[in-house]
């Protein structure tokens, strides 16, 4: 298991990462953040994104989808990816890992799979 900082710090080194968080959705918390000087403000990306991640998990209420299916969120700007995924083994709690990603740098496939393998390390 690996603790909150080190898990961000191991996010950025994705290629192009631009800023990394852990969030708790429920109270909108930043539980732990690391960016570069060109990344977003995690303050108001925990508040913001916070309501992107309830919406979804209501929708697929909605739908009668268990929300243990979701595995992230891609949200994909002109020149950003932003990347949410809940973490599983938490799923009650509420948190979320979080990150923003320079489009034309990172590969998208390597950054999800670097969060999925620190939200499955993670000892929050």
């Amino acid at each position: 298991m690996i603790d909150i900082e080190e898990s961000l710090r191991e996010m950025m080194e994705c290629e192009g990462a631009l800023a990394a968080s852990l969030v708790d959705y429920l109270s909108r918390i930043t539980l732990g953040a690391v960016q570069t000087p060109h990344g977003p403000d995690l303050e108001k990306v925990a508040h913001g994104d916070t309501d992107v991640l309830r919406a979804k998990l209501s929708t697929l209420e909605l739908l009668g989808y268990d929300p243990d299916r979701l595995d992230d969120i891609v949200v994909t700007l002109d020149t950003e990816y932003h990347l949410i995924r809940p973490l599983r083994q938490r799923a009650r709690q509420g948190v979320f890992l979080y990150l923003v990603a320079d489009r034309a740098r990172v590969d998208l496939d390597a950054a999800r799979a670097a969060m999925r393998a620190v939200a499955h390390r993670l000892d929050v």
